[in-house]
């Protein structure tokens, strides 16, 4: 699968509790991870991703009243083993890549320190705390 582009979605949901969805199309499903705190946006920030069952395509544009698009495109897989998925997601700000870890039972979602250029050929840098 590495550098296939598919879709992905980033659902935002208000209820029970205010949360993220981050599902990956993937053998004609969604494969889908709840992320509590959205995607981190710092390398030294790992955030906590609960595998979900996975979803139908067509969640892909799916909102009602308490969930909207917090961001939407293509992701694509550069490396996968075991324990360990990196892939760029190609969203509405540019592309960003992260690793999905295996902790034992659960998954941390990582953003990482290397990443793609922007659509100009730039390197985005991110501010560090």
């Amino acid at each position: 699968m590495a550098g296939v582009s598919l879709a992905f979605v980033l659902h935002h949901h208000r209820k029970p509790r205010p949360h993220f969805d981050l599902r990956l199309e993937e053998n004609g499903v969604l494969r889908s991870w709840a992320v509590p705190r959205g995607l981190p946006d710092d390398p030294s920030d790992d955030r906590l991703a609960i595998a979900v069952p996975d979803h139908h395509l067509d969640h892909l544009t799916y909102e009602d009243a308490d969930k909207s698009i917090a961001d939407i495109g293509t992701w694509e897989e550069h490396d996968r083993t075991e324990r360990r998925m990196l892939f760029t997601l190609h969203g509405r700000t540019g592309p960003r890549r992260y690793a999905l870890i295996r902790t034992g039972e659960g998954w941390l979602l990582h953003l990482t320190k290397e990443q793609p250029p922007d659509e100009r050929g730039w390197q985005v840098r991110r501010p560090r705390r």
